[in-house]
């Protein structure tokens, strides 16, 4: 492959990830093909972010066909080489894999962290699609933690995006997502709305509903009551040549089987859900679906004892409850071997961790250093982004300091820098960000601090650094400083114009004399 052409087919390459990461590819396998092809490519072109982009996609194919343990794996070895290149749109990808891993591990909180991570990568001019299929992963993330609302903003905010853009199989997948979490919610009036709207987005786009999709409908009915409904929706599915276009999950042929023998139940059919629970079992035997099995097997006994077979109803009821504890069995196990292998591939790496750790350090203060506070900042924004609250910046510089170094020596200098660094550590919050962005010039990020507390926080720095001893240090040289604080509060601005903000407070009140905080303009509500 020869340098003329590399930049094309670098472009090339990078069409085709975006397309593989957008969804558009007909199979789980045909993913996994373009993926490692992409790899290849990449790899001879000697194009680190496209390998690793590639990497990510691979390991996406990996989750989706249920290898929690293999993605987990590669994703915690993929992250750091992703943190080291800094590239913005590869991280985002990066915490979306990790949500994914561990939404399927079973722990939400750091599943919804790493969501929030993706969205704070994820830049104004991204792709809309990829946009908004991140912001999918957070809505999901955040109602299955117990914020609905959140959930319900950032579901909308996606539908936007798919609306303006056309995209009917985005506005669809998205339109199912919100439709099932209102039935998980009991909200009936919203599950019909929603439904209805999804309905109207396929009829526009003249394509069909999807096996999944339709189940969702029939949850709906239910919901409502509409039992008689269910076999209408769901008619299509409980034949022996049901349509294979429409089974857009591997197991959605059993799953829209399942729902409608639990109307029938719920009707007094009991011979129909019979008949229909006969073949779930069967498929689910063929197909090797344990979980749905047990499901089925719950239905089972609820037949059973519908139609006064009490004994028979124990028995299944047995068989479900041993088929469950052996699941829960097998899930926990999984869970632990998973475990191991992300913590077999932590220790692995644990040297490369603290070289890096040591190049986000300052060398001489022993503070976080810029490149520290350039990652922090832009993740400090994203999570109020999403959350809400506040966050504080302020910037810190020392009056004078050259008059230090050329007076005294260099070496008092750096002594100075030190002891400014402990009083910092030693009078910012806890959960605040020290850092040295170089010189005699320090900041702090307050995370929950509103104007009024940072400047506080901010005026309580200034008097520890000028009520400090620092005759033994600069043999009578005061040393003091002055600081410049900005806060924002939700959706802010970019950690640019944050920075910028904070600049020109510092510059104020430098112009005001020195050793003083000057903070945002207050501003009437």
């Amino acid at each position: 492959m020869t340098t003329t052409h590399a930049p094309a087919d670098a472009r090339r390459l990078a069409d085709e990830l975006l397309t593989l990461e957008i969804g558009f590819a007909a199979t789980v396998q045909d993913d996994r093909i373009a993926a490692g092809r992409i790899q290849r490519e990449a790899v001879a072109l000697g194009r680190t972010d496209l390998v690793l982009r590639a990497r990510v996609a691979e390991i996406v194919v990996l989750l989706r066909e249920g290898d929690t343990a293999g993605g987990g794996r590669a994703i915690h070895q993929v992250h750091p080489e992703a943190v080291e290149l800094g590239d913005d749109y590869l991280l985002a990808r990066c915490h979306r894999a990790l949500s994914i891993f561990f939404r399927q591990l079973g722990d939400l909180a750091t599943a919804l962290a790493h969501a929030v991570q993706c969205m704070s990568h994820t830049a104004d001019d991204v792709v809309p699609a990829i946009r908004a299929r991140h912001l999918m992963c957070l809505a999901v993330l955040l109602d299955e933690t117990g914020s609905p609302g959140e959930a319900l903003r950032r579901f909308g905010e996606a539908l936007e995006i798919a609306t303006v853009h056309r995209d009917a199989e985005l506005a669809l997948l998205l339109l199912n997502n919100m439709t099932y979490t209102a039935c998980v919610r009991g909200d009936l009036a919203a599950a019909e709305d929603l439904e209805r709207r999804m309905r109207f987005a396929a009829r526009s786009a003249g394509v069909p509903l999807s096996a999944t999709c339709l189940d969702t409908c029939a949850r709906v009915a239910m919901l409502a009551g509409r039992y008689a409904d269910v076999e209408v929706i769901l008619g299509a599915f409980l034949t022996d040549d049901a349509p294979k276009h429409l089974l857009d999950e591997g197991n959605a042929l059993e799953e829209a089987m399942l729902t409608a023998a639990e109307a029938q139940r719920e009707l007094g059919n009991d011979s129909r859900a019979q008949a229909i629970l006969d073949r779930v079992l069967r498929l689910c035997a063929e197909h090797d679906l344990p979980g749905l099995q047990a499901r089925a097997r719950e239905q089972q006994a609820l037949v059973h004892a519908a139609a006064g077979r009490y004994r028979e109803a124990f028995e299944e009821y047995r068989r479900f409850h041993t088929e469950t504890q052996v699941l829960t069995s097998a899930q926990q196990d999984a869970r632990s071997r998973t475990l191991q292998a992300v913590h077999q591939a932590e220790e692995a790496r644990r040297a490369t961790d603290e070289f890096r750790e040591l190049a986000h350090r300052d060398a001489l203060t022993g503070l976080h250093n810029r490149r520290h506070v350039d990652e922090a900042l832009p993740v400090a924004l994203g999570v109020i982004g999403v959350r809400g609250g506040w966050l504080s910046v302020a910037l810190i510089d020392l009056d004078h300091f050259k008059r230090v170094n050329d007076t005294r020596s260099h070496e008092t200098g750096d002594l100075v820098l030190r002891d400014v660094a402990d009083l910092l550590l030693g009078t910012a919050p806890d959960d605040a960000v020290v850092g040295r962005l170089g010189g005699e010039e320090f900041v702090v990020l307050l995370p929950g601090a509103d104007a009024t507390a940072a400047w506080i926080a901010a005026e309580r720095i200034r008097l520890a650094v000028a009520g400090h001893d620092w005759a033994p240090v600069t043999g009578g040289l005061p040393v003091t400083c002055s600081v410049g604080v900005t806060s924002v509060r939700g959706p802010g601005p970019a950690p640019a114009a944050v920075l910028a903000a904070a600049d020109r407070n510092l510059y104020a009140a430098k112009r005001g004399g020195r050793d003083r905080v000057c903070g945002d303009p207050v501003t009437s509500s």
